[in-house]
């Protein structure tokens, strides 16, 4: 099996899990495979320098990136330093862009990957946080918030920081197999893999806390009970708020309103269900709030674009039972 080569690349203020959480997914799938030399991976940096990461961290990379030599795989990181790029860095990244089979970039290494032209016109996605600012930077790139990762052709990009490793994960899975990717999650505990469609994060962090402490008991009480009756009618009664007054102020202070908050809280719950247990998909609709199986399959399909027993089928080796 030919030997596939990834470059990293370093940079002054380089987030340090960004390099070595993808670095690890593609050491390890070469001896999960048992061959160890199915990925060649280099770290370069610009004259070959040791780089700081914005934790502190210092890296020492393999090779001057100038000089690095053939690219199956060009994998660019984010950190802080890619607030303000050094053009000559830009310039290099495009260049061994233009000869690598796959261009990758985690968190906002994105920056770098539009800054070099690399994203005009795909679809494209980064750490959460920063997606806004991506969209304005570049208007010509199709900024998508929510996945964890998005594939544009022969150009990946992951969201923040851990979502490389998902990322890497379905590459490796790409080149070597579902079993081989199975086996670098397991050696790494980590879930293979989380769909890259899936948010980046909870309906509770992607919500703001309610200002009112009674609007934030009926917060606290959804995520403890998604299988309770959480019509507005319920909810409000919980507020002691008539129901339009209620909707009104919960959708003002949180952001979304109670449905959404309500859908979004029973996805969730359903979702680390199917990771973590080995209930029936008849079980984990009924205990989650949705009535059937089919009420439950529908939301998946519409939010995550996978039923739930493909969903499950991503997180274990084998089917558990669900449908």
């Amino acid at each position: 099996m030919r030997a596939r080569s990834v470059v990293i690349v370093l940079f002054e203020g380089v987030q340090s899990l960004d390099v070595t959480g993808p670095l690890e997914v593609f050491a390890g799938a070469g001896k999960a495979c048992g061959q160890p030399g199915t990925y060649r991976v280099t770290t370069a940096s610009p004259g070959g320098a040791p780089v700081r990461c914005h934790s502190g961290l210092r890296l020492l990379p393999d090779a001057d990136l100038a000089q690095a030599g053939p690219v199956h795989t060009l994998l660019v990181p984010g950190g802080q330093g890619t607030a303000h790029p050094d053009p000559a860095l830009v310039a290099r990244i495009r260049e061994l862009a233009g000869r690598a089979e796959r261009v990758v970039s985690v968190c906002t290494g994105a920056f770098l990957l539009a800054e070099a032209g690399l994203l005009a016109g795909r679809r494209a996605t980064t750490h959460w946080a920063h997606c806004d600012a991506l969209a304005r930077r570049f208007p010509d790139v199709e900024v998508d918030p929510d996945p964890i990762h998005v594939r544009d052709g022969h150009v990946a990009t992951s969201a923040g920081v851990t979502a490389g490793i998902d990322l890497a994960l379905a590459l490796v899975e790409e080149d070597l197999g579902r079993d081989t990717a199975l086996l670098v999650a397991r050696h790494l505990v980590v879930f293979l893999r989380r769909p890259g469609n899936q948010a980046q994060f909870s309906t509770q962090l992607a919500a703001q806390v309610a200002a009112r402490q009674p609007l934030r008991e009926v917060q606290r009480w959804i995520a403890e009970h998604p299988e309770a009756d959480l019509s507005v009618e319920a909810l409000a009664g919980r507020s002691a708020l008539s129901p339009r007054h209620f909707a009104r102020t919960f959708a003002a202070e949180v952001g979304v309103t109670p449905g959404r908050y309500v859908d979004g809280v029973r996805l969730e719950a359903a979702r680390r269900r199917l990771e973590d247990t080995a209930d029936g998909v008849e079980e984990i609709a009924r205990s989650c709030g949705y009535g059937t199986p089919e009420a439950m399959r529908r939301a998946f399909v519409r939010a995550l674009a996978a039923p739930p027993a493909e969903y499950r089928r991503r997180f274990r080796p084998e089917p558990t039972g669900g449908h």
